[in-house]
């Protein structure tokens, strides 16, 4: 029999905690630098300027390493349901494979076709029909991330469905699909897509500028870029503020765990209303050994007033809390780069402000351009540790309130699951280590070797004078069109 805390489990969930965390490496850049790709090739097509098209084919060749990457962890991810929580797999069977199913076809379809014809397809389609590839990308990615968020989701505040014959059957799709969880956490998860890609481009134009290397060209798309973040920081702010609110509401227990909030009421039957800046859980996951408290905080978070009523974890039996230790620090650290990178955003703009945001003044000056580069990682680990709250806050179960963690693992040796941990570590740090080997081969070649756009959309005729298609913005030349028709008459 397999019981709750045994090692097969213990390996079971830190196997596919591996597999998640280096999955979740490649997505958000992949569905943000997408947006950002297309409002960079309708800035070239709108103006004209040269100089967004080399920063488009540049940043492009970095989404392709990105989204490689991207398939190949997330196709073992897929694999690893069925291994390692079987179970579970075919418990949500009438859920989750309409749900992944509509993710396949999203992403192996749709986006697949056309980011095909966005690497495939410069010089070879017209320019607008390009540009249609590039929007339809961002579009199909944030489609594939919707139903994965729909799917965690729903284990999470498991709406629309009744458990029945060991199956979860679907009694509401409108209910199952846009769950509580799912109205808050979609747009969080999109919205640290898009501040993740941000971020990447400000980190790589800094490093640039550092290098003195096409400084003023990374500095063009340094100003808009960090102007973008100005608005999108706050928006994530308020959106995760939203979500904490949400999961107070809908799952108490994961809130209690990321606070360290044991105790509803104080000993003189007061409201804890107490925010812990640090804490130390003890043995028996009843209270903290330690705490640095501040008064009230807790409730303006979670209630928006001094004195409301947070519900702690003295309210529900031991057997269904959470460990306390990851979720506490890892939403304090997510919480705690949020407002950095949102600081990062204000000092680039107050340099704007003063006239001092060029390359000259900034290489002069370059602890921002520092901090930049350094900014340039944050954000994945923000998104980490965003999931490791949600996904262990969410413990003992795997779906929550209704099937345990432990009903839904495989039933395997010891020494299968070494095997399976094993592998999957050795896969996933084989495609870590590629995808860094050629980013840091397009990031040293830069963009000198691009060539410029006109070498795509225009051609030399017999006689060597320059003419530009009209009805296309290729020019691929048939393979039939050197060979001679076996008709001659013809």
């Amino acid at each position: 029999m397999v019981l709750e805390n045994t090692l097969p489990v213990l390996l079971s969930r830190m196997d596919f905690a591996w597999i998640t965390s280096m999955h979740i490496l490649w997505t958000p850049m992949t569905i943000g630098m997408s947006w950002l790709l297309f409002i960079l090739e309708v800035a070239w097509l709108r103006t004209g300027d040269e100089r967004w098209y080399k920063l488009n084919r540049f940043f492009e060749k970095i989404l392709i390493i990105n989204f490689g990457a991207g398939v190949a962890t997330g196709v073992t991810m897929e694999m690893a349901f069925g291994i390692l929580y079987g179970p579970f797999s075919q418990a949500v069977g009438p859920f989750f494979g309409n749900i992944l199913g509509f993710e396949t076809i999203t992403a192996f379809m749709y986006e697949a076709g056309f980011i095909g014809l966005m690497v495939f397809g410069w010089g070879k389609i017209s320019k607008g029909m390009h540009l249609f590839a590039t929007f339809n990308v961002g579009l199909s990615s944030s489609l594939s991330a919707m139903w994965i968020l729909v799917a965690n989701s729903w284990m999470q505040t498991p709406n629309g469905i009744v458990l029945k014959d060991g199956l979860f059957q679907v009694t509401n799709w409108w209910h199952a699909i846009f769950n509580d969880n799912f109205v808050w956490g979609f747009p969080h998860m999109w919205v640290a897509t898009v501040e993740l890609a941000l971020f990447v481009f400000a980190s790589v134009s800094a490093w640039f500028i550092l290098k003195n290397r096409n400084a003023d060209l990374f500095t063009k798309l340094l100003k808009p870029t960090l102007l973008a973040l100005l608005i999108v920081t706050p928006v994530q702010i308020w959106l995760g503020d939203s979500v904490g609110r949400d999961v107070a509401m809908t799952q108490p227990t994961s809130l209690a765990a990321m606070e360290g909030h044991y105790h509803t009421y104080l000993p003189d039957g007061k409201v804890n209303t107490g925010w812990h800046l640090i804490a130390f859980p003890n043995a028996q996951n009843d209270g903290n050994v330690f705490a640095i408290t501040i008064p009230n905080v807790l409730s303006l978070l979670e209630t928006h007033t001094l004195n409301g009523k947070v519900t702690g974890m003295d309210q529900f039996p031991a057997k269904d809390r959470p460990d306390v230790w990851v979720p506490f620090y890892s939403f304090r650290v997510m919480v705690a780069i949020g407002f950095f990178l949102f600081f990062v955003a204000l000092w680039g703009n107050w340099l704007r402000l003063r006239g001092k945001l060029n390359a000259e003044s900034l290489r002069k000056n370059p602890w921002f351009l520092r901090a930049v580069v350094f900014s340039g990682f944050l954000p994945y680990l923000a998104i980490w540790c965003g999931w490791w709250t949600r996904e262990i806050g969410r413990q003992p179960w795997v779906v929550f309130n209704l099937m345990r963690t432990y009903q839904g693992v495989s039933h395997m040796s010891l020494g299968q699951e070494v095997f399976w941990f094993v592998g999957y570590i050795i896969f996933e740090l084989t495609v870590w280590s590629g995808a860094w080997y050629f980013f840091s081969r397009v990031i040293a070649k830069g963009v000198d070797n691009i060539p410029h756009s006109d070498t795509l959309f225009t051609h030399h005729n017999e006689e060597g004078s320059h003419e530009e298609e009209k009805a296309g913005g290729g020019f691929a030349k048939p393979t039939f069109a050197s060979k001679p028709m076996l008709d001659k008459s013809r």
